[in-house]
């Protein structure tokens, strides 16, 4: 490789679950905010949307959240301890701090050559390639454990990170496979 192939990594969603470790009165919520959505008999979560981190973050009965939205680690922390705040200032009696744990990222990237997919599912391990059925490759990677979606135009998810990091250490690791077995080809 007589030059460094340029990567681009874009954050897409970042998602956090928290616990406040106590019970939540959900239609005491509803009664104090206007922008939250709380249908019980559809569904047994309030959604409590925020402008700023944009981001949804589900409250349940059980004190128990989930935070989608977010675009990096930072964020998502961001956006409970705010939700957490807000509800503290209006009157929603918290007792805690949340506990805060990422579950999942998700991020997109461009390899900037082309993939060739076939190839690449006979060669690599723990893939599925399937194009009747879907146009990409899905190729679950052990260490870090993410699974990765490669498309024949050197775009790619990769989902199932706990961290940014290993989304960067998933991404070059791939490039790094796809280069060895000369399946990335660039104009």
């Amino acid at each position: 490789m007589a030059e460094e192939k340029k990567i681009d990594i874009s954050i897409e969603n970042v998602v956090a679950s928290a616990s406040l470790d106590q019970k939540i009165d959900l239609l005491a919520i509803m009664k104090v905010f206007r922008n939250v959505e709380y249908r019980p008999k559809q569904f047994p979560g309030l959604v409590f949307r925020l402008k700023r981190p944009k981001t949804a973050t589900l409250i349940f009965g059980s004190g128990k959240m989930v935070c989608t939205g977010a675009k990096s680690e930072k964020m998502a922390r961001s956006a409970v301890n705010k939700v957490v705040r807000e509800l503290k200032g209006n009157g929603i009696v918290i007792l805690g701090k949340p506990s805060i744990v990422i579950q999942n990222i998700v991020a997109s990237a461009n390899l900037h050559g082309k993939i060739d997919l076939e190839m690449a599912a006979d060669i690599m391990d723990n893939v599925m390639y399937e194009p009747e059925q879907f146009p990409g490759l899905i190729y679950r990677m052990a260490v870090p454990k993410v699974v990765m979606l490669l498309f024949a135009s050197g775009k790619l998810v990769c989902t199932g990170a706990k961290h940014e990091d290993m989304v960067k250490d998933a991404v070059f690791k791939l490039h790094g496979i796809l280069e060895e077995d000369e399946l990335i080809y660039y104009d």
